[in-house]
């Protein structure tokens, strides 16, 4: 121990001769660069950790939100039949992923309600969105079209889901009835409900709209491929496990 400690001596002795030989110019670029590496460094480390992973499902009541968050997490439906008026907030790794081998990052899914009187609870979760998963009944999709595309459209007009080009999944669910509409019937008919809504909510002076950013291209009808974000449709079943679709949309938007 002893002779570390003699030759660190001789080290910093060394160091600190060679310092001496130097133009005092040179020692303050080399302190200027070494503090702007370091201060880089800790700048990309905090941005890295900070990249969003949270996945919101939203939508209205009674579309199977929490039957795919459960599935989502624990590969059954359990618990995921009656509608919940609490939110589902979780941080876990895919039930689909558990097995898989290498670096699996974990997910933070949060499953808002879908009352009315929640909607403020989607508003707190947006703006920390990696993505966010629009989950429609396709069975019942009919008597609820009308609240289903106001619902879509308060997401999609948000700030902070255009700004940050928040992609959004609009999953089909319950397409294992034999009476569920298919996923391009949905499309379209919730294009057409959002271009009435856009075309009213245009007509309203733009200071009584708070937080909210024009959808669409003026003087042509709307359709998704309009949206400054990603809007993609997707089919499936929470209650019988078919959820690939919106596996494939965390992988591909919450990267490990």
């Amino acid at each position: 121990m002893d002779e570390w400690i003699r030759q660190a001596e001789v080290w910093v002795g060394q160091a600190e001769s060679w310092i001496r030989q130097q133009p005092p110019e040179q020692i303050y670029v080399a302190a200027v660069v070494v503090a702007v590496t370091i201060l880089v460094l800790i700048a990309a480390s905090c941005l890295k950790s900070s990249k969003p992973n949270t996945i919101v499902l939203s939508g209205l009541s009674s579309s199977g939100k929490t039957t795919l968050f459960y599935q989502l997490r624990d590969g059954s439906s359990h618990q995921g039949t009656v509608t919940s008026m609490e939110e589902n907030n979780d941080t876990f790794v895919l039930s689909s992923e558990k097995e898989r081998k290498g670096k699996v990052r974990p997910v933070h899914i949060v499953d808002v309600p879908g009352h009315a009187r929640l909607k403020p609870k989607l508003d707190e979760v947006l703006p920390k969105a990696a993505g966010v998963v629009f989950v429609v009944d396709a069975q019942d999709f009919l008597s609820s079209m009308q609240a289903a595309a106001e619902y879509l459209y308060d997401t999609l007009t948000k700030a902070s889901v255009v700004k940050k080009k928040v992609p959004v999944l609009i999953f089909c669910n319950k397409t294992n009835k034999v009476t569920a509409h298919s996923k391009e019937f949905i499309k379209k008919q919730l294009e057409k409900e959002i271009n009435k809504l856009r075309e009213s909510r245009n007509a309203i002076s733009s200071a009584d709209i708070s937080d909210e950013v024009k959808l669409g291209v003026p003087g042509e009808a709307f359709n998704f491929s309009q949206c400054q974000n990603k809007v993609t449709v997707a089919e499936g079943a929470g209650l019988t496990g078919n959820v690939s679709a919106v596996e494939q949309f965390i992988r591909e938007y919450v990267k490990a």
